[in-house]
């Protein structure tokens, strides 16, 4: 029958393991290191064909984009007339122009009839979600007579809320 080696670990041995261990775990001035992956070192290049970026430096053969401080400006296309020279062009973007948040007078048929309806009703109930001012258009029709509020109207919305007997005021 074959015997059984049975190694026998020392306690000299496992007490410096687990000291080691404790010491790695420690966080004090000595031990403070960054995370791995962390810093990463600068590539050095042009500094031999054993480095893998040593001759041309990684900027290829001759011409303008192998060249010291080059930067192509925004949109050059190589003298090709660029893109955003090549698509018509049409109109202009008003400086002084408002946008508005559009509610229709079918909308305000959720409102019950004597309501003084005001923006921040209109955005209380859901109908504007934006802090634009509100301007009311004309599309269907008012049953109930309400106060409206708002800072803009179209001439059929104020035709439709003055022949449902209600009122409209317009805000600054």
């Amino acid at each position: 029958m074959a015997k059984k080696i049975v190694r026998k670990v020392s306690n000299r041995t496992s007490g410096k393991k687990a000291a080691n261990k404790e010491r790695r775990n420690s966080f004090n001035l000595e031990t403070l290191r960054p995370p791995r992956g962390s810093r990463k070192r600068k590539v050095r290049v042009g500094r031999g064909i054993g480095s893998k970026l040593g001759r041309t430096s990684g900027a290829g053969n001759k011409g303008q984009k192998s060249r010291r401080g080059y930067s192509r400006r925004r949109g050059f296309e190589g003298g090709q007339m660029p893109l955003h020279r090549r698509i018509p062009k049409r109109g202009f973007r008003s400086p002084f122009g408002k946008t508005f948040a559009v509610i229709n007078l079918q909308d305000l048929n959720a409102f019950p009839a004597g309501e003084t309806v005001t923006p921040d009703l209109l955005r209380a109930h859901g109908f504007v979600r934006t802090t634009q001012q509100i301007k009311i258009l004309g599309d269907g029709d008012l049953q109930n007579k309400l106060a409206v509020h708002a800072h803009a109207f179209s001439a059929s919305a104020k035709d439709k809320i003055t022949k449902a007997g209600g009122s409209f005021e317009v805000l600054a």
